[in-house]
């Protein structure tokens, strides 16, 4: 892969196989980076579980101190009386089997989340094909499968995301901004941890986390000494 000047420029300042404190990881995270855009700085946890057993799945949500430092645009699904609710509470698209046609016929994906009532789940449970792949189908375990429409959408609004384990084991999740500095990335990361740690299957056997990386947008990857289960 092809990597430029400004790239090669800032893995000087990174050993490679170093684990760094997490303060220390995220400011070499921000100096490493050198797009003229605010970067995302994401965060890459590799577990001892496997994904291919339904025991080990690692699935949740959490609501981060500082948000992520990007406005998500929210679709909820819901019922036509509890349309205004969800509107009030912040969502950006509300619709019911309209929207469910919208999503099937016009190939509609903009938006980063989606929020469902559970007397919706029939209707959308349709869309599971097309919104599965893209980690969009509404989950009980996510908090995106609830009654609480105004909570759910608020929550979001506010910072929260939700992590998964991927095929290879790997969870990624952003975790705010370059622009946050060193002292709410730390927070946001702590937050994020500890919830993954409280998630921990208890078929999980071993060392739990694996390592951690972090790195911005388009810079270089950071190990960070993530603190061990027991």
């Amino acid at each position: 892969m092809f990597r430029g000047k400004k790239y090669k420029e800032s893995t000087k300042l990174i050993e490679k196989a170093n684990l760094y404190d997490p303060t220390e990881a995220f400011g070499l995270v921000i100096k490493a980076a050198s797009a003229k855009f605010d970067e995302t700085v994401e965060l890459h946890l590799r577990l001892g579980v496997d994904s291919r057993h339904a025991d080990q799945q690692v699935r949740g949500a959490v609501v981060l101190p500082h948000g992520t430092g990007k406005t998500r645009k929210v679709l909820v699904f819901c019922k036509d009386e509890r349309r205004e609710e969800a509107l009030a509470a912040g969502a950006d698209f509300v619709g019911g089997m309209d929207m469910v046609e919208k999503i099937q016929k016009e190939n509609f994906f903009d938006y980063d989340v989606v929020v469902a009532t559970p007397d919706m789940m029939g209707i959308v449970g349709r869309l599971g094909r097309v919104l599965g792949p893209k980690g969009l189908m509404p989950s009980p375990k996510s908090g995106t499968v609830t009654p609480n429409i105004t909570a759910a959408v608020k929550e979001i609004k506010a910072g929260k995301i939700e992590y998964r384990l991927d095929k290879t084991n790997i969870i990624h999740c952003p975790i705010g901004k370059v622009s946050f500095g060193v002292e709410k990335l730390v927070d946001n990361y702590n937050t994020l941890l500890d919830a993954i740690i409280k998630a921990k299957p208890a078929a999980a056997k071993g060392q739990y986390i694996k390592s951690a990386v972090t790195a911005s947008t388009m810079g270089p990857g950071v190990k960070i000494n993530a603190r061990q289960s027991l």
